[in-house]
């Protein structure tokens, strides 16, 4: 499993402090939140490999074709009828995907729902899976060509962040986020649930510097420069 090296430690982003104070905010967020249930959910793993707080992400298989094809993604996919809930989603899929099975106490909450690029609305789940040393993952090759994991310490460093300036009609429409010097270019859906992620465990050092879309863009938009 690939994983970047990084200096500092950062622990304090999964410490008992920091998770009942994500799980107070996310709770509060949530009690707010109104409208129809996500048709995806996706899990947002969080993680520590040999004592560094990580995020865990996938590289999805070519074999499943279609647009999201080779790309970097969390765990995740649509809402199946026998599913509860988004929670429900996430872990599921988490086990199809990784051979990983999560109890809810692991669960910490959902951020916002977001849309993707079909249109559809996506919920994150974010997840503590503990040590990563401590687990067995049996990806799907169906499913998943590689797992990696990045540091937070590698995502919260300025020269590994990066911006897509993305132009609709021939003007300047909106930017995302991009995340690089990893095994692969975290962009996309993943990249603005990474960066929720961010200012959700370390608001005082990560300030978000796009603004999500309130539409998705159609494939055919998504043509920009980066920055």
């Amino acid at each position: 499993m690939a994983e970047p090296g990084a200096g500092g430690g950062g622990g304090e982003f999964l410490s008992s402090g920091s998770e009942q104070r994500c799980r107070a905010r996310l709770a509060a967020a949530a009690a707010g939140r109104r409208g129809a249930a996500a048709a995806a959910a996706v899990l947002v793993p969080l993680c520590s490999v040999r004592g560094r707080p990580a995020l865990l992400f996938t590289l999805r298989s070519r074999r499943l074709g279609g647009l999201h094809s080779g790309d970097v993604s969390f765990p995740g996919g649509r809402r199946d009828p026998a599913d509860g809930d988004a929670v429900a989603t996430a872990l599921r899929e988490t086990r199809e995907e990784l051979g990983l099975a999560l109890g809810a106490p692991s669960v910490w909450g959902q951020l916002r729902p977001l849309p993707d690029r079909q249109g559809q609305t996506v919920a994150p789940v974010v997840a503590n899976l503990g040590p990563l040393e401590d687990l067995t993952l049996t990806p799907n090759p169906d499913e998943v060509e590689e797992v990696f994991t990045l540091p937070l310490a590698h995502l919260l460093r300025e020269e590994n962040q990066g911006y897509t300036h993305f132009r609709t009609a021939g003007r300047y429409g909106y930017t995302l986020p991009v995340f690089l010097n990893g095994p692969h270019k975290v962009w996309g859906l993943t990249a603005i649930i990474t960066e929720l992620t961010l200012e959700l465990l370390a608001p005082d050092r990560y300030r978000r510097k796009t603004r999500v879309p309130a539409r998705s863009p159609s494939a055919r938009s998504l043509k920009g420069s980066s920055a």
